[in-house]
């Protein structure tokens, strides 16, 4: 089967669906490869590097999308385009089925298999390597911060100088999905103080990893959606939110928005009056503009100033790092495509069994098949049942985290007593003298450990320092002996050697496992 590439004709859209690295790939599955010439010109791919991948360079639009049994693309296509396709051809891209039903009734009427690339099931861990969505989202975050310095006019990081103090740029981030922690990592990398808000609460710990401060809405409201999005919260969580937002709007410096819900408009969190009340030179992306807008006062495809306000409402960002954007969803096109032909022989099979295959699918050979069943999802390990308390021995027992009783103890350290009187009345005096050496060591060797920072101890190196504290201090003692008076018994060299090199051993150990354990700590530090 042969696989086109058609040249972008949305305006702005620098993206290509395939590189020339992938080609290669593309190739050696089976599959024939013609790109329409200039394809890749705005990605800085040059035609002649994909005919040194394998491609064949086609002059028109007609031509190859006529010739082509799979076609590749990246945005959504026009009708026009769609009157080009060959009936009963194969199309793979970004399709939106709920925002284009016209473009869904003209693929049907081609007779088309179509795979839309937003529709895959990412709820399935498989899927990550196909997922355009958030090749796409975390590129577009990273550019959003770069599109917000470039608007700012100073700094992100706090500087000192000779001139003055600069303090560092105070950034809120709304939504931390895919593209909000890309640009929650990226300013934070620029030294801006980053806060960050989410209706799901899990991605805190997210949030703070990354460098940023997660702030909370002062109402309890589980914001998790499916397949990787927020849900649509109640009125009063709403409520709660748009003060928050109110605050954030008149203490930082750059808000950068990216709120979206599956097929439904970009909700509105920034108000003109947020605007209104924000610092004159703050900035506002509204990364949700092609979608309507998170804010208010957002002219989808322009940047405009407002109040004082720069508002950027690119529907661009992912395109205005194209040969990036291109290479990462050339990519899961190429996974994708290797689900498609697992016998590599260059026939590319839909198997509608397959759930995320049938995910994808929304037109099967002019049947509209959007959308999807609901995945049947494995159920959640059952919670283990916390085991019951031992029951408290009848008589002078004690149950479970309570002290014991003043009787127990005397018992207990009865039967100590009586066995160490035991040990000294029977044993030879040798394995006295050595048994007591040996309770020494341990008891110091747990001293020593004790007193150790906590954050140096793995599980693993709290045992194996106390072994090797017991032995440091039991080879010690076999070395004194030679230091004290001329009539104490001296241990022969054998035993004088051994416990030389338990020594050395015992150190290196003891001293490298800190070493390497405070290395591992500074990668988390800044």
């Amino acid at each position: 089967m042969k696989i086109g590439v058609p040249r972008e004709t949305a305006a702005g859209e620098k993206r290509v669906a395939t590189v020339p690295d992938v080609v290669e790939k593309l190739v050696k599955l089976g599959f024939s490869v013609a790109v329409q010439s200039g394809a890749g010109e705005a990605a800085n791919f040059a035609d002649d590097t994909y005919r040194a991948a394998g491609a064949e360079i086609v002059g028109s639009a007609a031509e190859l999308w006529a010739g082509s049994d799979i076609v590749f693309k990246v945005r959504p296509p026009t009708l026009d385009e769609v009157a080009l396709m060959r009936e009963g051809g194969h199309l793979i891209g970004f399709v939106w089925p709920a925002q284009n039903p016209q473009l869904m009734e003209a693929l049907a009427a081609r007779k088309a298999t179509v795979l839309a690339i937003d529709c895959l099931p990412r709820q399935l861990s498989r899927a990550q390597k196909m997922d355009a969505l958030t090749s796409m989202a975390g590129v577009s975050g990273y550019r959003a911060v770069i599109e917000a310095a470039n608007a700012f006019g100073r700094y992100f990081n706090g500087q000192i100088t000779a001139a003055g103090k600069i303090p560092p740029a105070k950034v809120f981030i709304a939504g931390a999905g895919v593209a909000g922690l890309a640009a929650i990592g990226t300013a934070a990398g620029l030294g801006a103080i980053v806060r960050a808000n989410d209706t799901r609460a899990e991605v805190a710990d997210q949030v703070v990893s990354l460098g940023g401060e997660f702030v909370k809405v002062d109402y309890e409201e589980e914001g998790s959606g499916g397949g990787g999005y927020a849900k649509v919260m109640s009125e009063g969580f709403q409520a709660a939110q748009r003060a928050m937002y109110a605050q954030q709007a008149r203490e930082c410096d750059i808000i950068i928005t990216t709120a979206l819900i599956p097929g439904k408009p970009a909700p509105r969190l920034i108000t003109a009056e947020m605007v209104q009340s924000m610092k004159p030179g703050s900035v506002i992306v509204d990364m949700a503009a092609e979608q309507g807008g998170n804010c208010e006062l957002t002219e989808p495809g322009q940047a405009v100033v407002k109040h004082g306000v720069t508002i950027v409402g690119y529907t661009d960002l992912a395109s205005r790092l194209a040969k990036q954007s291109s290479t990462l969803y050339s990519t899961n096109l190429l996974r994708l495509t290797e689900e498609l032909c697992k016998a590599k022989d260059g026939v590319a099979v839909v198997n509608m069994d397959d759930d995320a295959i049938r995910g994808l699918t929304v037109i099967k050979d002019g049947t509209v098949t959007w959308p999807a069943p609901p995945l049947k999802l494995p159920a959640p390990a059952p919670k283990p049942k916390p085991a019951a308390a031992a029951p408290a021995a009848k008589g002078h027992g004690h149950g479970a985290g309570e002290p014991m009783s003043a009787k127990s103890l005397a018992i207990t350290f009865g039967i100590g007593a009586l066995a160490l009187l035991g040990v000294g009345l029977f044993a030879p005096a040798s394995f006295l003298s050595h048994f007591t050496v040996f309770v020494l060591a341990c008891f110091i060797g747990y001293m020593v450990i004790w007193n150790v920072t906590p954050s140096l101890h793995t599980p693993l190196m709290s045992v194996t320092n106390a072994i090797s504290s017991i032995i440091a201090i039991g080879a010690l003692i076999q070395i004194a002996p030679p230091l004290t008076s001329a009539g104490a018994d001296r241990p022969s060299g054998l035993i004088l050697g051994m416990a030389v090199l338990a020594l050395v051993l015992t150190a290196v150990n003891m001293f490298g496992g800190f070493a390497v354990t405070r290395r591992m700590l500074a990668m988390f530090r800044k």
